[in-house]
């Protein structure tokens, strides 16, 4: 597989760990969003520790990858810190959209940021894939609070940030395993203090959920870490919205939940949106390595 192609596998694949990861969170039962936050990121830190362990790469990072370690860090714990807020305090759907316009901004980022480019298609597919997410998010836009709408965006807007960072450090060399441990400490760092003094109780089953959140946030966090530092934003974030149609046969298998017809049109549109750009991807990768060899 070309870089392309390897990236697109990996946040495809990192989709459908985040979907398990909101799974396994959404079983834990009722417990504080910070609580759940502090756990998922324990897990993925302990993870990427071992890793750490049984590779012993040598870390040398320069000046730039350092500062770009802090910003990927810092964005992506507000990011999560804003998402969890905006879902306590709207309706679960306008939460999730205002979260999944992540993949704009980290194609915008991309452009100021690494100074990469995007052309008509990449541009249309983004808007056609997002889109197809409002068939199944049905956002209401009822009663949205202009406070928590604003927090929900300012975290779409650091997760955008965030991944264009991974994006960066990958193309200095920096290990996934580096990336993905600095940020979950980090995180976990930020949100101890309040895990100390509003700690709630958990019994057996919440522990043991929390613990396999954990483990899919961990997959989800090196998959999309290894897709951001194979291909930019403009050429695989549309493969981010997959983790819409694979939460609804998460939640078709786990409670029996079935979607409406709007939610199937979605469906088609994103699968559509995400095959077209797979074949654009591929066959712009043969005629450009086609006019390097003549």
């Amino acid at each position: 597989m070309n870089q392309r192609q390897k990236g697109i596998v990996c946040i495809t694949l990192s989709s459908f760990s985040f979907a398990l990861m909101n799974l396994f969170v959404h079983l834990s039962g009722d417990l504080p969003s910070i609580q759940k936050s502090f756990f998922r990121n324990f897990v993925a830190m302990v993870f990427a520790f071992a890793i750490l362990l049984k590779e012993k790469p040598v870390i040398s990072l320069d000046r730039d990858s350092k500062r770009y370690l802090l910003y990927r860090s810092i964005f992506g714990t507000i990011g999560i810190i804003c998402n969890f807020y905006a879902v306590d305090h709207l309706v679960l759907s306008d939460a999730s959209l205002l979260n999944k316009m992540s993949p704009f901004f980290a194609v915008l980022f991309g452009i100021l940021i690494l100074k990469e480019k995007i052309n008509l298609f990449q541009l249309s597919s983004i808007i056609t894939a997002f889109i197809g997410a409002l068939f199944v998010m049905k956002p209401t836009g009822l009663n949205m609070d202009f406070l928590p709408a604003l927090i929900g965006l300012i975290g779409g807007i650091c997760a955008g940030a965030a991944y264009t960072y991974v994006r960066a450090m990958g193309q200095r060399g920096v290990q996934g395993s580096v990336i993905v441990f600095f940020f979950s400490a980090f995180s976990c760092l930020v949100t101890l203090p309040y895990l100390i003094f509003q700690f709630h109780p958990m019994n057996l089953h919440q522990t043991i959920m929390l613990l396999f959140a954990g483990l899919a946030a961990a997959g989800g966090q090196f998959g999309i870490t290894a897709a951001y530092c194979f291909a930019p934003a403009r050429e695989i974030s549309v493969f981010d919205y997959s983790q819409i149609p694979f939460a609804a046969l998460l939640g078709f298998f786990a409670f029996g939940q079935l979607p409406d017809l709007y939610s199937w049109f979605g469906y088609i549109i994103i699968f559509s949106t995400a095959v077209a750009t797979f074949f654009y991807l591929n066959g712009h990768f043969h005629k450009h390595k086609e006019l390097l060899t003549k």
